[in-house]
């Protein structure tokens, strides 16, 4: 999705995810490229979706493939039933990835058990191969169940209203004491400050602050702030935009992918860390899925990022 980038008379505007992250990745070879104050130890690789290139994103079978590659955590989609049951599913619709229709939040869970989420699904042939073995719609409680003690959890919330799927999943990490394995986010400013209203939420901070935090460094090269102490932070490290230039006569438009994450911003998103490493801002990148990529987001200190192929990143980051 493009995003559209201000800039009246030269005045850049844009427009339009912890709690320190634990555990270590399988590799933590040194990259001798590294800034002087930049993490050098590679960082945590995440199953986006589970893994979404590799099995049917957002199901067991993802979860599992992508634990057997080496993921060190998993970046879940969340929405919640019209009763009440949070459950792993990311688009507005159900015939996107299923074999059903609708709204997650127009059936019951009992509604959703049929439906075969691996239906759209192809292999690298181009063939449908779980239309013949059908995977479904697992719960978020029997995700957690199936990601080990010391994996890193991503929850993002995928869903209005907000209070329908934040009073959901708060009553399953109620239920399975689970607060402390779990990270937060959502693009959704609204479920953001939903969760972060309770204590024991570790929640990024709003996408929008993200945004604009990285707009005033790339285009106005000033750090004005800093993310409130306890949160993290997730945004691509590369995206597609508009550069909007308004004149006198009307409007000047330019398409650019712009690399938002520089050494300059990770410093800002830090620079209230100084002297404190081991409490330092967790910097999650997402949409990492080239070699390069990921050499970029490692020289640059990420703590985590997010891929879509654990099997084929973690392979190259063990080359590199």
């Amino acid at each position: 999705m493009r995003r559209h980038l201000s800039v009246p008379v030269a005045v850049a505007v844009l427009a339009a995810a912890v709690p320190a992250l634990t555990g270590s990745s399988p590799a933590t070879a040194r990259s001798g490229d590294a800034a002087p104050g930049h993490a050098r130890s590679k960082p945590l690789v995440i199953a986006h979706r589970a893994g979404t290139a590799d099995a049917p994103e957002n199901t067991l079978v993802a979860i599992r493939t992508s634990l057997r590659a080496g993921a060190d955590g998993q970046w879940l989609s969340v929405q919640a039933t019209r009763d009440g049951v949070p459950v792993l599913y990311r688009p507005t619709d159900l015939s996107s990835l299923t074999d059903g229709s609708g709204a997650v939040a127009d059936h019951r869970l009992r509604d959703l058990a049929p439906l075969n989420a691996g239906y759209h699904f192809k292999d690298e042939r181009g063939g449908y191969p779980y239309r013949a073995r059908p995977v479904r719609i697992p719960t978020l409680a029997a995700a957690l169940d199936a990601v080990p003690a010391g994996k890193q959890v991503y929850l993002d919330l995928k869903q209005a209203p907000a209070r329908h799927v934040v009073d959901a999943v708060t009553r399953v990490l109620d239920e399975k004491r689970a607060w402390g394995r779990v990270r937060l986010y959502s693009t959704d400013a609204e479920v953001t400050g939903l969760l972060a209203k309770d204590p024991r939420a570790r929640v990024a901070e709003s996408r929008d602050a993200t945004r604009q935090r990285l707009a005033g460094v790339a285009l106005e090269r000033a750090c004005k702030s800093t993310p409130p102490a306890g949160s993290w932070a997730g945004f691509e490290l590369k995206r597609q935009v508009t550069l909007q230039e308004k004149f006198t006569l009307g409007t000047g438009e330019s398409a650019v992918t712009a690399q938002l994450w520089t050494r300059e911003s990770v410093d800002c998103f830090r620079s209230a860390d100084k002297g404190r490493p081991k409490s330092r801002t967790p910097i999650v990148m997402l949409g990492i899925n080239t070699p390069q990529d990921l050499r970029t987001a490692t020289r640059l200190g990420a703590t985590a990022v997010l891929v879509d192929s654990p099997r084929q990143m973690i392979r190259d980051r063990h080359d590199h």
